[in-house]
């Protein structure tokens, strides 16, 4: 396995694309000699893009400068008491003039798996797939929206074997237009390593009335996907974002920039103090991903239109604990005819 390893210079983009390749769940930041600088996480990173740190910009600026290491004389007993005693999952291990050797980490302990199950913690997800896809017609006509295939594969079925993967195998599916079609793909879900129950909305509850359909009460967070959402982003680390806030709500969001093409010119007055060619400004957008915690659905109204936007104003008002989780992994919707073809274009699908 490739070593998770930045130089000094090193970008956070370059830091994301390390974690991924390597399935660590550190990067190192080492000098020209090869001595450990820094690590930088997963929740570093997500950290830097909610302080609106550019992912072009230096990976240092989001690094841990002082992280927690362990030694070349520990075995792998060792380094998992060491692991444990620390309360990490993952340290870089380093000689003893600071060198860097390895990263270890607590699922080195099973070979393989790399982080699968690490959303296991989730009591169950709801897909919301009841939507006509009305921007995709004629192509929704005979298919509801999720089952619109991606690379060959309906995208809705790429989302249960996602969340099967990743831990997560009691699956609440809300259906509406042509459910029918999506219940006989899907079955109980047996086929797929997962317990599929359907949430039938006999009017349009919107995306998260649905909610309402539950068959009892959560006691543990639950995660709530939009139907037409495809994403490689980590459900475990979603739902470890949430816990460790304690948050009562946790929006999944991806950046977008808008790039204006003017030179915008700042007034006082009727005098011009200054011009600024071209400008881009940075929105965190709703990325249609959220976590739960079981007293928030106790504001879902029973059996009537409600969006997911009114639950959280809602929560916001009520100054309930609402949190914003930075997707940074590949995420698209395909809720037209462009965003299906750059989610195809994903799998090399023209």
């Amino acid at each position: 396995m490739n070593k998770p390893i930045l130089t000094f210079n090193a970008s956070l983009r370059q830091a994301i694309e390390v974690i991924e390749k390597t399935r660590s769940l550190i990067a190192v930041v080492v000098d020209g000699e090869g001595r450990l600088l820094g690590t930088v996480s997963d929740g570093d990173i997500r950290r830097a893009i909610l302080a609106g740190q550019n992912l072009d910009g230096p990976a240092r600026d989001a690094m841990a400068t002082s992280p927690i290491t362990a030694t070349t004389e520990l075995n792998h007993e060792e380094l998992m008491h060491f692991l444990l005693h620390h309360g990490v999952a993952a340290a870089p291990v380093v000689d003893d003039q600071g060198h860097f050797v390895h990263v270890v980490q607590t699922y080195d302990t099973v070979p393989d798996e790399g982080t699968a199950g690490t959303a296991s913690g989730f009591e169950a997800a709801v897909i919301m797939a009841g939507g006509e896809g009305m921007r995709l017609r004629p192509m929704t006509e005979n298919l509801p929206k999720p089952l619109i295939p991606i690379g060959g594969v309906p995208l809705l079925e790429r989302q249960v074997r996602s969340l099967v993967q990743s831990g997560v195998r009691r699956i609440f599916i809300s259906t509406n237009y042509l459910g029918h079609l999506i219940e006989k793909h899907f079955g109980d879900g047996s086929e797929f390593g997962a317990k599929i129950q359907y949430l039938r909305e006999n009017t349009k509850l919107g995306t998260g009335g649905a909610l309402s359909l539950l068959p009892s009460a959560p006691t543990r967070p639950i995660l709530v996907i939009n139907g037409d959402v495809m994403t490689s982003s980590d459900y475990g680390k979603l739902l470890n974002f949430h816990t460790e806030h304690e948050s009562f709500i946790t929006i999944g969001a991806v950046e977008y920039h808008l790039q204006i093409p003017f030179g915008v010119i700042h007034i006082d007055k009727t005098s011009a103090t200054g011009i600024e060619e071209k400008p881009s400004q940075r929105f965190l957008c709703n990325a249609g991903i959220y976590a739960l915690s079981p007293d928030s659905l106790k504001g879902v109204p029973v059996n009537m239109r409600f969006d997911m936007t009114e639950l959280i104003k809602d929560a916001i008002k009520d100054n309930e604990t609402v949190t914003v989780f930075p997707i940074h992994e590949f995420w698209t919707d395909i809720g037209s005819p462009s965003d299906l073809e750059r989610a195809r274009k994903r799998f090399d699908e023209v």
